[in-house]
C-alpha cells in the first residue's frame, strides 16, 4: 500500500431544516437546540483537523433530527420524533434526498483512493453531551474503534498515548461513551472495504468544552490535532 490519505467527515455539524420541512419542528424547537439536535462543537474540531493536515472535509450542518446520516437505514433512531411519523413516501425521500447522497460521497472518496492503491484513515469528528440520563460521563475525548482491526486498535491506542502526553489533565477514554463497533459510517465503510485499505476512527469530544469555549476549548482543539500527528507518524 501507499502512503496513507486523511479524510475527515463531519455527520453533526449543525442544526440547519431544510425549506419544507420547517413546520415540522414548530414543537421541537428545544429539542433541535439540544445535544439532539447537533453536536456541538464538532465542526470545528473538524475543519481544525482538515486545515492542519490539508485533508479532504465531507460534513453536514442539516440537523440530525431529520434523518440522521450517523444511522443506518432500518436503525431505530435513524428518523426522530418529528419525522418518524410522517407518510412512508415521504420518509423515503428523506433517505433518498439526504441520507444516501451523504453517504455516497464519503464512499465514493475512499473508493477513489483505495482503488489507487492508498489506505484511508477515515476521521469522523462527534461530541457528546456531559450528563445523559442522569449519569455523568467521565471523559474529556472518547476514541471509537473496532478492536478486531488491527490498524484501528493501533491507531487509537498512540493517539491516546500522544494526547496523555502531551497534556495529561486530558481525560481520554477508547470506546467510550460509546462502543466502536455500533452502528455507525464508520461500521458501515468497514462493510465495504477491509482492514488494510480504511482506518476508522470516530472522534467524541465532551459537549462541555465547546459550550465553555474560550482558551481552554481552543487549547483541546490544538492538542488533539497536534498529538494526532505525532500518532500518524
Amino acid at each position: 500500500m501507499n502512503p496513507s490519505r486523511l479524510l475527515v467527515t463531519c455527520e453533526h455539524g449543525g442544526n440547519r431544516v431544510p425549506a419544507g420541512y420547517r413546520g415540522l419542528f414548530d414543537d421541537h424547537r428545544v429539542l433541535l437546540h439540544s445535544h439532539r439536535g447537533y453536536d456541538r462543537g464538532s465542526l470545528g474540531m473538524a475543519q481544525d483537523l482538515a486545515d492542519h493536515f490539508g485533508a479532504p472535509l465531507i460534513f453536514s450542518t442539516t440537523t440530525r433530527l431529520l434523518v440522521d446520516l450517523n444511522r443506518s437505514p432500518g436503525h431505530p433512531r435513524l428518523l426522530s420524533e418529528a419525522t418518524r411519523g410522517l407518510p412512508r413516501a415521504v420518509r423515503d425521500r428523506l433517505v433518498e434526498n439526504h441520507h444516501r447522497p451523504y453517504r455516497s460521497q464519503v464512499e465514493r472518496r475512499i473508493g477513489r483512493e483505495v482503488a489507487a492503491g492508498r489506505r484511508v484513515v477515515h476521521l469522523s469528528s462527534h461530541s457528546f453531551t456531559p450528563v445523559l440520563d442522569g449519569v455523568v460521563r467521565n471523559a474529556d475525548v472518547g476514541l471509537l474503534y473496532d478492536p478486531a482491526r488491527p490498524g484501528e486498535r493501533a491507531l487509537a491506542r498512540r493517539w491516546q498515548a500522544s494526547i496523555r502526553e502531551l497534556d495529561p489533565a486530558i481525560r481520554v477514554r477508547l470506546n467510550y461513551p460509546y462502543a466502536g463497533k455500533a452502528d455507525g459510517l464508520t461500521t458501515h465503510l468497514r462493510r465495504l472495504f477491509p482492514s488494510r485499505s480504511y482506518v476508522g476512527i470516530e472522534l467524541e469530544i465532551n459537549q462541555c468544552h465547546p459550550l465553555a469555549g474560550g482558551r481552554a476549548w481552543s487549547r483541546l482543539r490544538r492538542s488533539l490535532v497536534e498529538s494526532l500527528a505525532d500518532a500518524l507518524r
